[in-house]
């Protein structure tokens, strides 16, 4: 079921196909970088051009929200943080900002449901003020939910259509990964205590209350798992709503995404319901210490570049894994092949008298030691002023 969503079309084969023969062109052993060789063949099939271009605007955007749980000590932190945090993120005194920075990236944050007025540059997508307490009551109402979910896309299309060519959602709201392990262990059928984290660093009192809190929600949100829209209106928020929606949308235009930790990888578990076969257009930026993250990217079947210890949100995660991504598109766009170089690429039959001596290096010897081959090509910096 697509509820509203275009079809959603895989990356391009044909060019995937055409990046993994350019791979055993390069100069280098087949299959010598690794994983690298796979992330570039992907974003070589997303933009359906081989060899692929550097991403000249990354693009983050924050989704904010507050949530009626909060208020029940499921978090370290008060309810006030969230807001604080939005104007951080606008002074540029953040991690996901000084991430963004080092990666190549821009930064975006949209008030969905901020407890409190905030900057109005970004509550331009608003759709109340916080949302319910789920483990008690409804996240959203009916024309709520649509709101949000309707948000998320307009701020894909007012991305993509700027000219992000790659994005990444991030997360900001107290409180949130309550709802999200109650989305993740519902849609995986995970007992609350085998899914449960301890999100800002909750102690043990602390954790005791968020388990009994995602067992409640989850009570009520089992009757409508089935449904993404409604799951989404009982037992998430209108910042979950929002990101599905991006998410969704980001793949229906065939958008390349980085996913981040348990918050955004809970909205995309969603998202996929929403437009099936989303998730071929998202890549795992790192694995959470959020026990409800493995569950989540075991089930979208994605393998996190990182394994940091990371459980910040914002989108740290992913834009920490930006700079690999970046780095597999360089090696497949910007390396020689053998013919370029002048490197040979098969060992000749070496004559009796020599006993191979004077044969020239094959492939299977060709490693970073072996040549220095450098060829050099002007590399397009990002705007980082957008």
């Amino acid at each position: 079921m697509t509820h509203g969503f275009g079809p959603v079309t895989p990356p391009d084969a044909q060019i995937r196909a055409a990046a993994q023969q350019r791979q055993a062109q390069l100069t280098k052993p087949g299959g010598a970088l690794g994983r690298l060789e796979d992330l570039g063949n992907w974003v070589a099939a997303c933009q359906g051009v081989c060899p692929p271009k550097q991403f000249e605007r990354a693009r983050v955007v924050v989704f904010a929200g507050d949530h009626g749980v909060a208020r029940h000590g499921v978090s370290a932190y008060p309810s006030e943080v969230t807001a604080q945090m939005v104007a951080n993120f606008l002074g540029g005194g953040a991690a996901v900002n000084a991430l963004a920075a080092v990666a190549g990236a821009t930064v975006r944050v949209a008030d969905i449901s901020v407890d409190t007025d905030t900057d109005p540059q970004v509550g331009k997508h608003k759709v109340r003020r916080s949302s319910g307490a789920i483990d008690r009551e409804d996240a959203l109402s009916v024309e709520e939910v649509q709101a949000a979910l309707s948000a998320g896309i307009a701020i894909a299309d007012e991305e993509i259509d700027a000219g992000a060519d790659l994005l990444i959602a991030g997360d900001m709201g107290i409180g949130n990964t309550t709802p999200a392990t109650v989305l993740i262990a519902t849609l995986t059928d995970t007992e609350p205590v085998a899914a449960v984290g301890r999100g800002t660093g909750i102690d043990d009192e602390g954790w005791a209350r968020k388990v009994a809190a995602i067992r409640d929600a989850m009570r009520r949100a089992r009757p409508v798992a089935k449904d993404p829209v409604e799951l989404l209106r009982v037992a998430a928020g209108a910042d979950f709503a929002a990101m599905a929606g991006f998410l969704a949308q980001a793949a229906a235009r065939r958008t390349p995404v980085i996913l981040d930790g348990v918050v955004v990888t809970a909205a995309a578990l969603v998202a996929e319901d929403l437009a099936a076969g989303a998730s071929a257009w998202w890549l795992a930026g790192h694995h959470s210490t959020e026990p409800a993250h493995t569950l989540a990217l075991t089930r979208l079947r994605l393998e996190p570049l990182l394994d940091l210890s990371m459980r910040l949100g914002e989108g740290s995660g992913a834009l920490t894994a930006l700079p690999i991504l970046r780095a597999a598109v360089a090696a497949l766009t910007e390396m020689a092949t053998f013919g370029e170089a002048g490197v040979s690429t098969a060992e000749p039959e070496a004559s009796a008298d020599t006993g191979g001596e004077n044969a020239v290096a094959n492939a299977d010897t060709v490693t970073d030691a072996d040549h220095s081959t450098a060829v050099e090509h002007p590399v397009s910096k990002p705007d980082l002023t957008k």
